[in-house]
């Protein structure tokens, strides 16, 4: 018997003059944002699904909060404390957070 296919990706090295692509695919994974994973620093994928393109993430690659986006029963055209146990403003990173549940804090 053969081992099991693993699977392999190839890294190359960092393009620091790409871009950011949200979201991207990473192991079977969906990320609207840049990650930590595996990484002294953030990351990020140039292509929808990874393909070894990569570069780390600077204060501008990071997801942008999508206005205007639907919480509950309302449409929200900024950030918001609605929700949110502390009173921090948040705001969604897709049009739906309903429905995907993917959001951040704001600055």
């Amino acid at each position: 018997e053969f081992p099991p296919t693993i699977e392999t990706i190839t890294h190359f090295a960092e393009v620091k003059d790409g871009e950011c692509v949200f979201p991207f695919r990473y192991k079977n994974q969906t990320f609207y944002d840049c990650i930590k994973f595996k990484a002294r620093h953030k990351w990020c994928s140039l292509n929808e699904t990874y393909e070894g393109y990569w570069k780390y993430c600077t204060a501008e690659d990071f997801a942008k909060c999508v206005f205007p986006f639907w919480y509950r029963r309302m449409i929200y055209w900024e950030c918001t404390e609605d929700g949110d146990a502390f009173g921090v403003k948040w705001c969604s990173l897709t049009k739906n957070f309903n429905r995907d549940k993917i959001w951040k804090y704001c600055d």
